[in-house]
């Protein structure tokens, strides 16, 4: 079947069809996909691609994990692999794991700025039974829908053209040159008010490409209507040129959303570039930035007013290295994901972690050891070793409290492990019930 969906979570293991029965826990793809996926894995070291998965070799099969990026892999069968958010895995609300997954990327996509004009209404939310793909497809023609309801922009555009009537102005070496013998014919320099503008083409390019991989109906139907709609406007000749030529003039606004998906389609702002021999960008998005860019967004605009939020903070060093005679270097940049300030002053640092935890779990409850080494670095330069330090991890099923009490670097230094909620209506930080912390801002953090 062409352009099949295959869904796999992260971290999950994709194995080929030719191994037959033998692949119970693993997502089957076609043989021919697979060995076209680890060769990528195997040889391409700078493109990226083995950021994606990684080979490995388990129960007598060999397997591609996929890593903690999410989208939309296509290959060159017109297959495409669907990666979701792996907090599907566990989902205790009403919707399948895969609706919540893509709901949940959906949500936090709109952190990122060109994907802020994501729609979670209620008929958008039906649109999440469908693929990944089918789902960004949607989204896409939707904002082009918008711009067509308004009216597609015209602009002057020069025009030369051989014509029996006079328009504009005659451009006299063309008329010598063409019309000596022809002495009815008038070779005119003119200007046209069209459709025919950088912007229009690459939407109508982006609306041309994603027609290839459109299999929803109701996609279909709304894309041959925009394709007509544009009928007049041709397909960009070079998209880079055009990209460069945009100008989203006074009250051309309402075009950004269909631009900036434009942008991701053609490849020109893909948030990781994945072109192969199968000849279209996937589009993927690393989860741990996704979800640092969400929780960023989210607690900045709860934030009481005396209080600022920094991210990628970037002042301090690991160590410095003296040399003698006075020299010095300093080595190793600490950089935490969030620091809340008060009056310049910085009173709790924040890191996010991608990770699913188990409260339950009696191996440290499955944290790293290797974060709390870098939350103490942080204490110790940032903070100067007191104050509050936060750990942060998605909600789960398992999940859903703080972890009970505290952790102690020293007296004065501790750190919380605490879970962020992701919901369409508001999404926000949970504290501890017993009001034990408040962020070093005297409780004015416990209404969150």
């Amino acid at each position: 079947m062409p352009n099949a969906t295959t869904t796999v979570f992260e971290f999950g293991y994709l194995c080929s069809d030719s191994y037959g029965a033998d692949v119970e826990g693993y997502t089957v793809i076609p043989d021919a996909d697979f060995c076209y996926l680890e060769k990528r894995c195997l040889t391409e070291d700078n493109s990226g691609f083995n950021q994606l998965m990684k080979p490995c070799f388990k129960r007598g099969s060999r397997l591609l994990q996929v890593q903690n990026y999410v989208g939309v892999i296509f290959v060159p069968s017109g297959h495409h692999i669907e990666v979701l958010p792996k907090t599907g895995l566990d989902s205790d609300s009403g919707e399948t794991t895969y609706e919540q997954a893509r709901a949940t990327l959906l949500i936090m996509l709109q952190a990122l700025g060109e994907f802020r004009h994501i729609q979670l209404d209620n008929t958008a939310l039906n649109t999440l039974k469908m693929p990944l793909l089918e789902v960004f497809i949607s989204q896409f023609l939707d904002c082009v829908n918008h711009i067509v309801k308004r009216g597609l922009k015209r602009d002057y555009v020069r025009q030369i053209d051989n014509l029996l009537v006079k328009k504009g102005k005659l451009n006299m070496v063309g008329q010598l040159r063409y019309n000596t013998v022809a002495k009815h014919r008038f070779y005119c320099e003119f200007d046209e008010y069209v459709e025919n503008r950088p912007v229009n083409r690459l939407l109508k390019t982006a609306m041309l490409k994603v027609q290839g991989y459109c299999r929803n109906h109701s996609n279909q139907k709304l894309l041959r209507e925009l394709l007509f709609a544009f009928d007049a406007v041709p397909k960009s000749q070079n998209t880079k040129q055009d990209f460069g030529s945009v100008q989203l003039d006074r009250g051309m606004q309402h075009y950004q959303p269909a631009l900036s998906w434009a942008k991701l389609i053609l490849g020109d702002a893909s948030p990781i570039s994945m072109k192969g021999d199968a000849g279209a960008p996937s589009l993927l998005f690393p989860m741990e930035s996704v979800f640092e860019s969400f929780v960023a967004k989210t607690l900045r605009s709860q934030l009481p007013t005396a209080y600022s939020l920094r991210t990628q903070v970037k002042t301090e060093k690991l160590v410095t290295h003296h040399l003698g005679a006075g020299e010095q270097r300093d080595l190793f940049t600490l950089k935490p994901d969030l620091m809340i300030e008060k009056g310049g002053e910085q009173v709790c640092v924040l890191d996010t972690k991608w990770k699913r935890i188990n409260p339950e779990s009696t191996d440290k409850f499955d944290l790293s050891q290797a974060d709390f080494y870098q939350m103490f670095a942080y204490g110790q330069k940032y903070l100067e070793a007191k104050g509050t330090l936060i750990l942060i991890y998605p909600q789960t099923v398992s999940f859903q409290k703080p972890l009970e009490g505290h952790f102690a670097f020293s007296e004065s230094l501790r750190l919380w492990v605490l879970p962020f909620k992701i919901d369409k209506s508001k999404s926000y930080i949970i504290l501890p019930e017993d009001g034990s912390l408040s962020f070093g801002c005297d409780g004015a953090y416990q209404n969150l």
